[in-house]
């Protein structure tokens, strides 16, 4: 049987390998998988992008229909009822802006708006946002409830869920190895080594080789094509909470960590604080590989938290 347009086939000795991508997520999702024949690797490939598309459809901020969306609208001293997955997300949430020390915080929609890296919907709330994590309140049998004026934004966090959700769908349909990779958001499983790459923040055509991933996930996050000018700054999509300011661009951070959803959500706790992230990385056993670019010397550095320590 031919790949379907998209698709990549390789016939191998242990079995078949496909190769999928589709735009999802605000990005370009790519799922590989190994299975014993083609129909069955094609059947599980399709019902890992399902659960992507699933956390699409709940969670994007521009759709004026997800969970997101409803409960940013009507979640204010009201109780909302969300689908089981936006729970989860959002409990993650709370408890990595708790260790965090409120640096990841999923209430900083409205300063990307006021930048414009996020849109301004018309049906939102017209009380000014105030207030911030805390105030995000999770009641029994799926409800929300917002104990003041805010606006939350998934997108630091959700993608990395939603490639774990798609890799949880491969190893339950019999895979023997899979890879799921979302804009930089990357798990795998399997015996076979994934070369973990960065761009250059200097030069985004360069690439850094990292090292190699067999099993687990990994997230990168850096300001890359996202990046824009502000106020005389080049800034990134990346507000620092307490400041209320967004962070420059000019590094890269890649986080490795038990799961996706965690290691995505880490990125941006490490490049808003990269100086006082080693307890919050330790606490989840995590790893951060920072690239820097030094404009007087011109040449990149990679940190590495296991090895210098961030401090």
């Amino acid at each position: 049987m031919n790949a379907q347009p998209g698709q990549v086939k390789l016939q191998q000795s242990n079995g078949v390998t496909l190769t999928r991508a589709r735009p999802l997520l605000g990005t370009l999702a790519e799922i590989s998988a190994t299975g014993p024949d083609t129909a069955q690797t094609q059947a599980a490939i399709a019902i890992a992008f399902s659960e992507i598309v699933k956390v699409h459809l709940l969670m994007s901020y521009h759709d004026e229909e997800s969970d997101v969306s409803r409960i940013n609208r009507e979640a204010y001293d009201n109780e909302v009822e969300v689908d089981a997955h936006t729970i989860r997300v959002l409990r993650a949430a709370r408890l990595m802006a708790e260790a965090s020390n409120g640096i990841f915080d999923i209430t900083i929609a409205p300063e990307l708006t006021r930048i414009g890296f996020l849109p301004e919907h018309e049906t939102a709330h017209k009380i000014p946002p105030h207030g911030n994590w805390r105030d995000i309140i999770l009641l029994p049998h799926n409800r929300v409830r917002l104990a003041c004026s805010l606006s939350l934004d998934l997108s630091g966090i959700a993608k990395g869920y939603a490639v774990d959700l798609a890799i949880k769908a491969l190893i339950e349909a019999g895979m023997r190895a899979g890879r799921v990779n979302a804009g930089g958001d990357l798990r795998c499983f399997g015996n076979t080594a994934q070369q973990l790459t960065v761009r250059a923040p200097n030069a985004h055509t360069q690439f850094i080789p990292l090292l190699s991933l067999i099993q687990g996930a990994a997230a990168t996050t850096a300001g890359y094509y996202s990046e824009r000018m502000h106020q005389g700054r080049l800034v990134t999509p990346i507000i620092h909470p307490h400041s209320k300011v967004a962070c420059e661009s000019g590094r890269s951070v890649t986080v490795l960590a038990k799961d996706c959803m965690t290691a995505d959500a880490l990125t941006k706790v490490v490049y808003a604080n990269p100086r006082g992230a080693a307890e919050v990385l330790k606490s989840y056993k995590a790893r951060a590989l920072i690239v820097e670019h030094n404009p007087l010397s011109g040449a990149c550095h990679i940190f590495d938290s296991q090895q210098s320590g961030l401090s």
